[in-house]
């Protein structure tokens, strides 16, 4: 966003998981851009030092808190929240870390990595709303966007157990939806292939060649996601809530991954 992005998060406290670069970091931009505070997490304390930093220089006033530390962490995970908290209270929660540590066929997989993976993309997120939950969302109400994917819609062949935990992240996310309302809605967001470092593998071929496979015929960019998720954050979804929005270009209505 631009200087002339609405304020319409102004007062409002938000933590983005795995903020430090990639969607993460747009998503905190754009949270910012909009006048909410950002908390933002990774797991290495100097590129997330940076990220915070240079959050502060595009986006001039903001209140960026970077913690650091592993998502899977349960007193990280705490750490986080209460951080959040000490900005105003926590009214937005954004599950954006997410690992692939293993690709190709199942019955190849290692069955730890596998663990990892649901760990890290799905029992952590959770984790992170029983978090918010308990420190004021279930008082003052609020919103959840988890970052899922197309990969969790369709299978893919390629990142398989990926895709199923992406698959369980969006179940999650109807589930909570329900038990959650009124006071907090919970979607969900289900990119395509987008422009950043994690999906190196899924660009190998080429962007252009892979772009072309989508019926707007280029690949996403971080900033693509982060307007989706200021809109399930804000007043204008406030009917809106169990959904997983797709952001895709297009991928999944051509009947192919």
């Amino acid at each position: 966003m631009t200087d002339s992005a609405p304020k319409n998060l102004s007062g409002r406290s938000a933590l983005v998981t795995g903020g430090s670069r990639g969607i993460g970091f747009a998503i905190a931009k754009e949270l910012a851009s909009r006048g909410a505070s950002v908390v933002i997490t990774g797991r290495k304390p100097e590129p997330l030092a940076e990220a915070a930093s240079a959050l502060r220089a595009e986006v001039p006033g903001a209140v960026i808190t970077p913690v650091a530390g592993n998502t899977g962490d349960e007193a990280h995970r705490a750490e986080a929240v209460a951080a959040a908290v000490a900005n105003g209270g926590i009214d937005i929660l954004i599950n954006n870390t997410g690992i692939n540590p293993t690709a190709g066929p199942l019955m190849d997989a290692d069955l730890g990595a596998i663990r990892k993976t649901f760990d890290t993309n799905v029992v952590a997120a959770i984790g992170y709303v029983q978090e918010a939950y308990r420190a004021g969302m279930k008082d003052s109400g609020g919103a959840v966007v988890n970052i899922a994917s197309i990969a969790g819609l369709r299978p893919t062949g390629l990142i398989a157990a990926y895709g199923a935990s992406k698959a369980a992240l969006i179940h999650l996310t109807q589930e909570l939806a329900w038990q959650l309302g009124p006071n907090i809605r919970v979607n969900a967001i289900a990119p395509g292939i987008v422009k950043t470092k994690f999906a190196d593998v899924l660009l190998a071929s080429g962007e252009d060649t892979v772009g072309n496979s989508y019926p707007l015929k280029r690949v996403g960019v971080p900033e693509d996601i982060a307007a989706a998720v200021a809109y399930l954050v804000g007043d204008e979804s406030s009917w809106v809530t169990g959904e997983t929005l797709r952001v895709d270009g297009g991928k999944l209505a051509t009947g192919s991954m």
